[in-house]
């Protein structure tokens, strides 16, 4: 299968350069001084656990000039520039293109596919902790790296997921292929958003959340806040996901941030709208109060919260 990976920081870097390395037909779409030097060099993983490498050769193209046809379509773009995805991907894509969407943002899937009627649109999500070090560069803050997918309506269903997820695990990625997206996406964004919120409103690493106090406490708050949601949402966890997302916390390396904190501290644009007025939002929809959300963004956003 021919495979695109719209974006290559974090999330994109690490899942191109895995598929790459796996021997998959993979082309990462990427712009600027970073395209250039993935050209020239291949793209460099740095890593906390003893496994740095280049990728090199590296297929990597940027919008304007890939002209082939994909067969799937990893989207792994910030929240705020999914929109400028969909003419590219109208623009690559065959009548049996699968797009999956691996954003932080939850309930991306359902959205673009309203974008894209007659492709199929999954919705997705990932673990892992990666940032773009330097162009060219990836590094990854732990050695989690776990991609959940799935159709959002039985029928929807396609023997090419299951392809799809084979593929990722030869490559050595973790990939589930849920029976419940919904309640996974809902799962994972119970951690990347309190984490993401936690790091901006003390402006800490993950070392101070990692150890007890005012920032590991409020950190289980926010999850407990979104466990509420869940509730309402008729969406059953299964389990305590104050105690799972911890472990995920303490198995990061002690001074990784999120890029919600690294965009803002930046001055650049952020997903902060999506990882922090989206659960005010839900939370005003399903009659579930966010207070802690709603300290937070009186914080973040001062009096436009």
């Amino acid at each position: 299968m021919k495979y695109v990976v719209i974006g290559a920081g974090g999330t994109g870097g690490p899942l191109g350069a895995y598929l790459a390395e796996g021997g998959k037909d993979v082309t990462v779409i990427v712009r600027g001084e970073h395209l250039s030097r993935i050209r020239e060099r291949g793209l460099r993983l740095e890593t906390t656990f003893g496994r740095d490498r280049t990728i090199c050769p590296m297929k990597a193209e940027d919008m304007e000039h890939y002209g082939e046809k994909a067969d799937v379509i990893f989207v792994c773009v910030k929240g705020y520039s999914l929109e400028s995805t969909v003419p590219f991907i109208k623009k690559i894509a065959h009548e049996n293109t699968v797009v999956i969407p691996i954003l932080n943002i939850y309930g991306t899937g359902g959205m673009l596919q309203e974008e894209l009627p007659g492709i199929l649109v999954t919705d997705g999500c990932v673990y892992v902790s990666a940032n773009i070090k330097e162009p060219g560069t990836i590094f990854m803050h732990g050695e989690i790296f776990r991609v959940v997918f799935g159709v959002r309506k039985p029928e929807e269903y396609r023997p090419i997921l299951h392809n799809i997820a084979e593929d990722l695990e030869e490559c050595g990625i973790c990939a589930v292929l849920s029976d419940n997206i919904r309640r996974d996406a809902l799962r994972k964004f119970s951690y990347v958003s309190p984490i993401g919120v936690c790091g901006v409103y003390f402006d800490v690493t993950a070392g101070a959340v990692q150890k007890e106090g005012k920032e590991r406490e409020f950190f289980c708050t926010l999850i407990r806040e979104i466990e509420s949601l869940a509730d309402a949402m008729g969406i059953d966890f299964g389990e305590d996901m104050v105690k799972v997302n911890l472990k995920i916390l303490d198995d990061l390396d002690p001074v990784a941030t999120t890029s919600m904190q690294r965009d803002l501290r930046a001055g650049r644009q952020s997903e902060a709208d999506g990882l922090i007025r989206e659960v005010i939002r839900l939370g005003e929809r399903y009659h579930v109060p966010t207070p802690a959300y709603c300290l937070a963004a009186d914080k973040i956003f001062g009096g436009n919260s």
